[in-house]
């Protein structure tokens, strides 16, 4: 892939990758900071911001309405590590994009309406999908499960309610200048445009915006799990679940991969093996998945799974157990090893057709390591062994790296 790349004075990192089979154009910015670097005390702020980021800023009242009349659409979206903007706008009107992403990047139009308007969105969706919603609390309970010390341990909408009603306008612009700089930024363009038109129009819009002085990030290292956690809950809802997590390696280590294949191999399609064997054949769970956080710190590798009638959670747990315990004495075969790595390989390419995917990438291989590990990314799958897998699996599917919630149906 052609990957041009510039960084301003002000720090902002450009990355961009012509498309012409489209008459479309997308800008995404990816800012470094997510609810891992929030206060215990303030929470779910990075969230709050994805919404306050809408709100209007300092010379554009309303952010919605000119991109809608350029043609073009916007979303957002947060997590532990990131806050993602992006939108897609017709080539003609490119220049419209840059506009309102640099406007909001220099200031919010930051006012008690606005923090009120955006803190009832943010506390509705608090309570719609962690406390009105079956199993809504899980992350709640499973991540202070795993994590003891890491900011890991609350979800990315925030620990409490609290935090976010009693959110002051002094602290949300506080936030603000903390991180949301062009040097904590990163801007992908891809989609019909060439490069120096990129160039000329990030120079024209971003380069005024200043360079801010960003706090260097030291959170604290999540120490090693010793001993089996265990958390049982009652609750209000229609099925028994069983919830586990084994620790795992940040997104930036090389083992990564190899837990990325191990939880497909366990869990991506009807031929995977907890599918085949515990749902289908010993019909032990009407549905389970396993899955991987992720995140750029040390993670999570994740299994959440419902019962099927009449089977216990001890039952359950022990037949995912005797799966894990499979992975560790034996060696993946080459046949399936081989085929998920080809999922994988058919999955990466067709999601980089799409002009994007491909600028939401690039911004993100960008701000982790470089915007050319795109192409990477099949190689370093394909480099991971059987052998490697066994040695990861025998390290890290033991009791005590383990955090299970039985999260039962009240009596």
């Amino acid at each position: 892939m052609k990957i041009n790349k510039l960084t301003l004075d002000n720090g902002l990192r450009l990355v961009h990758h012509e498309d012409t089979s489209t008459q479309m154009v997308a800008l995404n910015i990816v800012y470094d900071v997510g609810a891992r670097d929030e206060h215990p005390d303030h929470t779910g702020f990075a969230h709050l911001f994805e919404h306050l980021m809408f709100g209007g800023s300092v010379h554009i009242p309303d952010y919605d309405a000119p991109l809608q009349q350029a043609g073009g659409e916007n979303n957002a979206w947060t997590n532990n590590d990131i806050t993602n903007y992006y939108l897609t706008v017709p080539r003609s009107n490119v220049e419209t994009g840059f506009w309102l992403e640099s406007d909001r990047m220099l200031e919010l139009a930051f006012s008690e309406q606005s923090l009120e308007v955006q803190r009832g969105v943010v506390m509705e969706e608090f309570k719609q999908r962690c406390l009105n919603q079956p199993y809504g609390d899980v992350g709640h309970l499973m991540r202070p499960l795993a994590y003891q010390v890491h900011p890991y341990r609350w979800p990315t909408i925030g620990k409490e309610l609290s935090h976010i009603a009693n959110a002051t306008l002094d602290e949300v612009k506080d936030f603000f200048f903390r991180f949301y700089a062009p040097n904590n930024a990163v801007l992908a363009v891809t989609g019909n445009i060439s490069w120096e038109e990129t160039v000329r129009l990030t120079e024209k819009w971003f380069a005024p915006v200043p360079r801010r002085d960003v706090p260097v990030r030291q959170l604290p290292q999540e120490p090693v799990q010793t001993e089996e956690r265990r958390l049982m809950v009652e609750r209000n809802v229609p099925l028994d679940s069983l919830f586990m997590a084994f620790h795992m390696c940040g997104r930036e280590e090389e083992d990564y991969y190899a837990f990325d294949i191990l939880s497909d191999i366990l869990s991506n399609g009807r031929s995977s093996r907890l599918n085949r064997k515990l749902v289908q054949e010993q019909k032990l769970f009407a549905s389970l998945d396993a899955y991987i956080s992720g995140t750029r710190d040390a993670g999570l590798l994740q299994f959440s799974g419902k019962p099927s009638a009449g089977v216990s959670l001890e039952q359950a747990e022990a037949g995912i157990r005797r799966e894990l315990e499979e992975l560790k004495q034996e060696l993946v075969g080459e046949q399936e090893l081989e085929k998920v790595k080809n999922k994988f390989e058919s999955t990466q390419i067709f999601g980089n057709i799409n002009y994007l995917n491909v600028a939401t990438n690039l911004a993100w291989y960008e701000l982790t390591g470089q915007a050319e590990d795109i192409d990477r990314e099949v190689e370093k799958y394909r480099s991971v062994t059987a052998e490697q897998l066994h040695t990861v699996a025998q390290r890290t599917f033991r009791e005590e790296n383990s955090a299970v919630l039985y999260y039962m149906k009240s009596k």
